[in-house]
């Protein structure tokens, strides 16, 4: 996992995180691998990615793309190169990296006004093809790249290209309205954009997408009518339903979604009381069970940044930024909390969860954590999301 941190609000340095499962007492712990000075300086909304063909992990913030090798090692090293994609930079807004952990393919967006200057690669960022960039009409804010195989159900318009078998996704939000694109030609180029909801139904911005291994598509949503939600498609992006998360409320930060090999979805979320919250759903969002805080274990009052992923059905982990500290974390003037990286951990279905505290003598941030986008101060300089991925092993 690569996270964002910041000390002091001054200087940024991105980590990795690696997850080793005891074979009994399945207590996580993570190591962090720091990138070396002149790459990741600065490191606004990061993104990661992990082919699993190969086991590299791209990762991807502001402009810079790098491509991070682990060793085979105990302990293990990293190895770390600039991949960046698109050369000479452009001064663009969100960056945005989707990897296919099962073909391989690494998605790079970063967003130029209402599409995107895109590229994928397939050789983990040693050479980028050039993309579209987006379905039309495109948003202005959030867009997100997601992909996995095709809805079985349900054939494509026109058949997928032998080279390049799964469906690819841009979604982005125009503010009375989100929108996803499909691509049956790998990311080389998108069909229209399909409107997926409008104010009347949720709020405006939402999360990433994520795509299960039954081709079901999902994008999270802070506020469906008062719950957090999942918008999900099972037809290749035609239709889009709300599926909500009854009983439920969100804070300001968007929530994130996993899905499992065996299609479970789990959901996290910052919870309107300010504590990280999860869910799991057994039938594509109709349903949901083992709705839990799962900061309990630490004490959490506040969190941000919630970023979930699966691997077999039963096993998911959330990780987020939490603090022990109470109040309104978003007060810059008074609230003092010190935040870390905590990781949520469960292995029966989200019926039980196992927290870890992932930075335990490097917090992440001091003070207050702005969640109001560009209204913020001096404290948005953790910026909108972190992210998580997990390799062909299970680790985070």
């Amino acid at each position: 996992m690569l996270i964002k941190r910041c000390s002091l609000f001054i200087s940024l340095l991105l980590t990795v995180l690696l997850i080793t499962v005891s074979a009994t007492a399945q207590t996580p712990s993570y190591q962090n691998f720091p990138a070396p000075s002149g790459l990741a300086a600065d490191a606004g909304e990061p993104s990661i990615g992990v082919d699993w063909k190969t086991g590299k992990v791209m990762y991807q913030a502001i402009l810079e793309t790098d491509r991070v090798t682990f060793s085979n090692t105990n302990p293990a090293t990293a190895t770390w190169q600039d991949a960046t994609a698109i050369n000479p930079p452009v001064v663009t807004l969100d960056p945005i990296l989707f990897t296919d952990p099962s073909t391989g393919r690494t998605f790079v967006s970063e967003l130029a006004g209402v599409c995107s200057l895109s590229a994928f690669s397939d050789d983990d960022g040693v050479s980028f093809t050039p993309s579209m960039g987006c379905g039309v009409p495109a948003g202005v804010d959030h867009q997100t790249i997601g992909g996995g195989p095709f809805a079985a159900s349900v054939v494509p318009v026109l058949p997928p290209p032998a080279g390049y078998q799964h469906a690819v996704y841009y979604c982005s939000q125009a503010v009375v309205d989100a929108s996803c694109a499909l691509s049956i030609d790998g990311g080389v180029s998108y069909g229209p954009a399909v409107p997926i909801y409008t104010l009347l139904n949720c709020g405006g911005l939402h999360g990433h997408i994520k795509v299960g291994p039954d081709g079901a598509a999902y994008v999270p949503n802070k506020d469906c009518n008062g719950n957090v939600s999942v918008i999900v498609s099972r037809d290749n992006g035609t239709t889009w339903t709300i599926r909500r998360i009854p009983g439920s409320a969100s804070g300001d930060s968007d929530p994130s979604v996993g899905v499992g090999s065996d299609n479970t979805v789990y959901v996290g979320w910052h919870g309107a009381n300010g504590h990280p919250m999860a869910a799991a759903s057994h039938d594509h969002g109709a349903t949901w069970t083992n709705i839990k805080d799962i900061g309990t274990a630490a004490g959490i009052q506040n969190t941000a940044f919630p970023a979930a992923v699966a691997g077999d059905g039963s096993r998911a982990a959330v990780a987020f930024l939490g603090t022990t500290t109470g109040g309104d974390a978003q007060d810059a003037a008074h609230f003092t909390g010190v935040w870390h990286l905590y990781v949520a951990h469960t292995y029966d279905s989200g019926a039980n969860w196992t927290l870890v505290d992932a930075t335990p003598s490097d917090p992440v941030q001091r003070g207050s954590i702005c969640l109001g986008g560009t209204t913020c101060g001096n404290d948005r300089n953790l910026l909108d999301f972190i992210d998580a991925s997990v390799d062909k092993q299970g680790r985070v």
